[in-house]
C-alpha cells in the first residue's frame, strides 16, 4: 500500500513536468510552422504575389499571433493589393504588439499618404525621428515618400518637418 501511495505521489509530482514539456514542444512546432509560412510569404512579396503573400502570412499569424512582423507584412501586402481597410487593421495590430516597430511606422505613414492623410504620415515620421536619432532606413524612406507627396498648397521642397 505504501509503495502504491509513493508511486501515485511521484506521478502527481511529475505530471506538471510532462505537461510543461508537451506545451513547450507544441510551441516549438507552432513557431517552426510560422517561420515556414513567413518565408513563403516573403517569397510571394518578392514576386509581388499579394494574394499568395496574404495567404502565407495569415497562416504564419495563426501559428504565432504575437509576432508583429507578420501583422506588418500582412498590412504591407493588403496595401499593395489595394485593400486599405485591412492594411490599416494589420498595421494597427502590429503596433499593438510592438509600438516601436519601425517598419510598421514607415509603412503606415505611406498608407496614410495613399489615402490623402499626409498629416497622419507626418506623425509617423516624427515618431521615427524621435526613435532613430542617428537615422534609420525607415526614417529615410518615409521622409522621401513625404517629400514626393503632392502637397496641395505648398511646394514640395519647402516642406518642413
Amino acid at each position: 500500500m505504501k509503495s502504491l501511495l509513493a508511486a501515485l505521489l511521484l506521478a502527481c509530482a511529475l505530471a506538471p513536468t510532462f505537461a510543461n514539456a508537451e506545451a513547450a514542444a507544441d510551441a516549438k512546432t507552432r513557431i517552426a510552422a510560422a517561420r515556414v509560412d513567413y518565408e513563403r510569404g516573403r517569397k510571394a512579396i518578392d514576386r509581388m504575389d499579394w494574394k499568395g503573400a496574404i495567404s502565407a502570412l495569415e497562416s504564419a499569424a495563426q501559428h504565432d499571433p504575437q509576432d508583429p512582423e507578420f501583422q506588418n507584412l500582412l498590412g504591407f501586402s493588403h496595401r499593395n493589393a489595394g485593400n486599405m481597410e485591412l492594411a490599416f487593421k494589420h498595421y494597427e495590430r502590429a503596433l499593438e504588439l510592438n509600438p516601436y516597430h519601425r517598419s510598421t511606422h514607415e509603412y503606415l505613414g505611406r498608407a496614410y499618404l495613399m489615402v490623402d492623410k499626409p498629416e497622419k504620415a507626418l506623425e509617423h515620421l516624427k515618431f521615427l525621428e524621435r526613435n532613430c536619432p542617428r537615422g534609420c532606413r525607415e526614417l529615410e524612406l518615409l521622409k522621401k515618400a513625404i517629400d514626393e507627396y503632392p502637397w496641395p498648397s505648398q511646394p514640395r521642397m519647402s516642406r518642413s518637418y
